[in-house]
């Protein structure tokens, strides 16, 4: 983690995405092919018209959305309503120079694909990633379909189009459908309908303008493990009428079972988050903020 002053923590800005009214110009990398969930995500917070990058590992997609010649940033995954955390993209985004800009909550929407003309008596097999089918048990146990697990749900979607498969089927999202010239046969397949992914929106951490109506925050702490040091840091938290909507303990590489603290914190202004932070600054050894913007929840 990046150790930063304590004079510098106060004087962190919140970074403002690059805008566009459609999208146009915006090229950003995801994990997973064209129609993936990631794609939705990046077009529900840029507009239709942004590029994606497509990323085999969520590495990959740090890396080139870090880059300035290659993008100008990310968007990842870093939470679901089921799964729980995605621990492996805390620790990304600890070791980049990214900042979080931004967040999108995404219901996820599984859907049943197939070629134009084909019905459901035709199907003789479903091809997605292995969480996909497993969200669809309850819809897919009605039928004698052999089911086949890929990599990537998009990515069944597009190969049974580029196959022109007559008697298989793909559990993706409609924007797979829509790409690949796809029908959505049955919509909405998932058994648990209430199922959210959050995903961030990153950029470099260059920039450093205000974002409008900012009233959420990402931090990164650590105390000094002396008995109460974590207590009293939330203690000051609830004082200063933030809402800690998620706190995540991260183990420190090569320590005695100490820990960093990932914090979300939602506030009604700047000014009161600033001043949380100036007090809790020396109940800390370290600081980092990820980024201060607005509540994807509220889009």
């Amino acid at each position: 983690m990046t150790e930063r002053g304590k004079t510098d923590v106060k004087a962190e800005q919140a970074a403002a995405p690059v805008s566009s009214t459609d999208g146009k110009g915006i090229k950003v990398s995801i994990q997973g092919y064209e129609g993936s969930f990631h794609q939705v995500a990046a077009r529900k917070f840029f507009g239709k018209e942004v590029e994606v990058i497509t990323c085999d590992t969520f590495r990959e997609v740090v890396k080139i959305g870090a880059n300035k010649k290659e993008s100008d940033g990310a968007v990842m995954a870093i939470e679901n309503s089921i799964a729980g955390s995605i621990l492996p993209n805390y620790n990304l985004l600890q070791k980049s120079n990214l900042t979080i800009v931004g967040e999108v909550y995404l219901q996820i929407k599984q859907n049943l694909l197939v070629n134009p003309g084909v019905k459901l008596e035709d199907i003789k097999e479903v091809h997605s990633h292995t969480m996909a089918l497993q969200q669809c048990y309850d819809f897919l146990d009605k039928y004698k379909w052999k089911l086949v697990e890929t990599e990537d749900t998009a990515l069944s979607a597009r190969n049974i189009h580029q196959h022109k498969s007559k008697h298989v089927a793909a559990i993706a999202s409609k924007l797979a459908a829509e790409l690949y010239d796809l029908e959505v046969l049955a919509p909405s397949i998932q058994t648990m309908k209430n199922n959210y992914t959050r995903f961030l929106v990153l950029q470099r951490d260059d920039k450093k303008v205000q974002v409008e109506n900012a009233n959420k925050a990402s931090v990164n702490f650590v105390t000094d493990h002396s008995r109460g040091s974590l207590a009293r840091v939330l203690g000051i938290i609830a004082d200063g009428g933030i809402n800690l909507s998620k706190l995540q303990s991260f183990p420190i590489p090569g320590s005695d079972f100490k820990y960093s603290f990932h914090a979300d914190m939602e506030f009604d202004t700047l000014y009161q988050f600033h001043q949380v932070i100036d007090k809790i600054t020396p109940e800390t050894v370290e600081m980092k903020i990820y980024g201060v913007y607005k509540n994807g929840k509220e889009a």
